[in-house]
């Protein structure tokens, strides 16, 4: 096996995460997990159904190649004093919304120079537990970097934390959780990004189908199981309107501030 560079505070982040999922008690079944190379560049893109994809994905990661992702994640996030020092002594990459042209190039970079980037191309949690639209971006960072991209599907991590649900602290020992690391995706200078981007889509929600299908635990009238396959969680259409709302509040409320400053 490849040896890595010494990372003291990532490598204490991944013991810390490996000791709650343990202590959860989490059942973990991987598949595909050979396809994520040992060395060089690589995107991530993953699905985003709970907030605990990110250390789920590096998890199942870790395990099998002792490989760290660098997380691109919305600039908020690392704005937060605490946390947003620990991101970056990791080499995570902040991501603001309204100029992310420094985030890309940094994530180009990282990618040149051999990283595993995580990408969460829906750009936000789909609370329908369906693969929502994509952005681009994924595509252009492989096609830009000359890497492949690695689609990744997780199912069962959103029973642990997710958008608009408040889950117990006991709902979450024992909970499976399912993952897909599917084939590399090779993307080249002139491909369009959009057609790209809809193969990944695509892709990705094969492979959530099949996670589903296979999960050990019936979802039938379970608020973690899509509209479409029994169970209660919003339709695509009523979760992109709770969003638009949702979006529409906060635009509100900055203007509100903004005036008042």
């Amino acid at each position: 096996m490849t040896r890595r560079p010494s990372d003291p505070i990532y490598s204490t982040a991944i013991v810390a995460g490996r000791a709650l999922f343990g202590f959860w008690g989490l059942k973990r079944n991987v598949a595909g997990a050979e396809h994520v190379p040992t060395t060089g560049g690589a995107v991530l893109a993953m699905t985003h159904f709970g907030y605990f994809e990110f250390a789920l994905v590096e998890w199942a990661t870790w395990l099998a190649n002792r490989r760290r992702i660098r997380f691109m994640g919305k600039q908020s996030v690392f704005d937060k004093p605490v946390l947003g020092s620990m991101l970056r002594s990791m080499k995570h990459i902040p991501v603001d919304m309204k100029a992310g042209a420094a985030a890309y190039a940094k994530a180009v970079a990282a990618l040149r120079d051999g990283e595993l980037l995580g990408v969460f191309p829906e750009a936000g949690v789909s609370a329908s537990f369906t693969v929502r639209e994509l952005k681009t971006g994924a595509a252009r960072l492989a096609a830009e970097a000359g890497v492949p991209i690695i689609p990744i599907a997780v199912w069962g991590g959103h029973r642990l934390m997710t958008k608009g649900r408040k889950v117990k602290f006991f709902e979450r020992f024992g909970v499976p959780v399912s993952f897909a690391f599917g084939e590399p995706i090779a993307v080249t200078a002139d491909e369009d990004p959009h057609t790209v981007t809809e193969r990944l889509r695509a892709t990705l929600q094969r492979m959530v189908d099949r996670l589903q299908a296979e999960y050990p635990v019936d979802g039938t009238g379970k608020w973690w199981q899509p509209r479409s396959l029994g169970g209660t969680a919003p339709t695509p259409e009523e979760a992109a309107a709770a969003d638009a709302a949702r979006d529409a509040a906060r635009e509100a409320a900055r203007a509100a501030r903004s005036e008042q400053s």
